[in-house]
């Protein structure tokens, strides 16, 4: 399982969340919603520093990143974040997970 950040999220994260080399911001399974895989539950994300990464990418300097307790959430799939340009807000899509 990986985490795949467009370059668009990138800045957007840089912009919206003041991002800077050395910050963590972790995708995790929050109770409320759904998603693709499990009703009642969605997507997460916010600046926390982590106790046990499960599954981390580096760009920037910048540390995205999900617990290994929530990698459950994730079905075997790789999350990619993009932005949804017209709304200016992040996108988020699951792929099954690849080795590469």
């Amino acid at each position: 399982m990986k985490i795949l950040i467009a370059n668009e999220a990138m800045e957007w994260f840089k912009e919206e969340m003041e991002a800077e080399a050395g910050d963590y911001i972790r995708f995790y399974a929050r109770y409320g919603g759904s998603s693709p895989f499990h009703e009642g539950f969605s997507l997460g994300m916010n600046r926390e520093s982590p106790h046990e990464i499960g599954v981390e990418t580096v760009l920037d300097d910048v540390h995205f990143y999900i617990e290994k307790a929530d990698e459950w959430f994730f079905n075997e799939h790789d999350l990619h974040v993009s932005v949804d340009a017209a709304l200016n807000e992040l996108k988020y899509e699951y792929k099954p997970a690849t080795n590469s």
